[in-house]
């Protein structure tokens, strides 16, 4: 089968591979209809990712349908599915609390093991959700604003919530999707006018803030010095995250959506004082992947305005690399496989 391979940071190549294998017990074999081009497969490709082997098929963000089920796997062949790309070992002290999401030994397709950047994939069947009532393009876009959605769901805040967004790439233009489904008044925060302009055009996220050395002031002027019942930092950048502890309001929340390799570092007299909430919001589990797939079916997301990119199998060897460079108007890429 053909398959994207990147070989090396800043090589990507289209291989022959051999066919995926045969399903066991309690897996199916699946053939990819579309995957998700995530900021985690443009560091891969740039040779950011602290945690990764080359040579790697990347690609976590599937939808598929069913060629072939295992022994105990009740899916028919021909089923159209999402993929969760959070393999979980089922029996560690995370699993055991329903949370396979920060499995002690997670493996992220696409991460740890190859992904869906190839025709066919083989995975456990519990990893498969149903998406018959999405378009292949939209199942593909289910695992990201899963992310989003489960931030906002760990946030514990009530319709009505100030809520700041900050960074206004994929993940946090679905934080901020979700956040508004939840009832809560957006505000976008990003270092370009021209992601927070696409943000309003495209979505409707009319409220926006720069992050320059005015922010503290604009962002006290536009809560009235109260500063944010929720804060969600979407931006993977440790001075973004240590910044956002001062833009939390007194008995606010600070959700980090995103992560860094690096220690970050706060004021706890600031912490303190204002009894704050720190929640680490990881991956997306089973009810966040069914609370986004109800809300795309019901029109509350989308699609049409997130999808900006499309490429195939074929050419994603040519405009991944370009894409990773080149992010004016982009906000997701889609590869069509099959």
């Amino acid at each position: 089968m053909k398959a994207a391979l990147c070989v090396e940071p800043g090589r990507l190549e289209i291989v022959d591979r051999e066919p995926a294998p045969r399903p066991k017990a309690g897996e199916a074999r699946i053939a990819i209809s579309h995957v998700g081009i995530c900021g985690t497969d443009y560091h891969i490709f740039e040779g950011k990712h602290p945690f990764l082997e080359y040579p790697r098929v990347m690609g976590h963000e599937i939808s598929a349908r069913v060629v072939e089920a295992g022994e105990g796997v009740d899916l028919t062949p021909g089923t159209r599915v999402i993929v969760n790309p959070y393999i979980a070992c089922g029996t560690c002290i995370a699993c055991r609390k329903e949370k396979p999401n920060c499995c002690t030994a997670i493996r992220v397709l696409g991460v740890h093991t190859d992904g869906a950047m190839c025709e066919e994939i083989t995975v456990p069947a519990d990893n498969l959700y149903p998406a018959d009532d999405l378009s292949p393009e939209a199942a593909a876009t289910v695992e990201f604003l899963a992310i989003g959605a489960h931030a906002v769901r760990r946030s514990l805040c009530p319709a009505g919530s100030r809520a700041l967004v900050i960074g206004a790439g994929p993940i946090g233009l679905g934080t901020a999707i979700f956040a508004r489904i939840a009832g809560h008044e957006v505000t976008l925060l990003d270092t370009s006018q021209e992601r927070l302009s696409m943000a309003a055009d495209r979505l409707g996220f009319t409220s926006g803030l720069m992050a320059d050395d005015g922010l503290e002031a604009a962002a006290a002027a536009l809560t009235g010095g109260d500063g944010f019942d929720v804060v969600y930092d979407a931006t993977g950048y440790r001075p973004s995250m240590e910044r956002a502890f001062r833009l939390v309001a007194h008995g606010g929340t600070l959700v980090l959506v995103s992560v860094v390799k690096e220690d970050i570092t706060f004021s706890d007299p600031e912490f303190h004082k204002r009894e704050m909430m720190l929640i680490g919001s990881r991956n997306a589990t089973r009810i966040d992947f069914d609370h986004v797939r109800r809300s795309i079916a019901d029109g509350l997301v989308l699609i049409d305005q997130l999808v900006t990119h499309r490429t195939t199998l074929a050419e994603v060897s040519r405009d991944l690399p370009r894409w990773a460079s080149e992010k004016s108007g982009l906000i997701k890429a889609l590869i069509k496989i099959g």
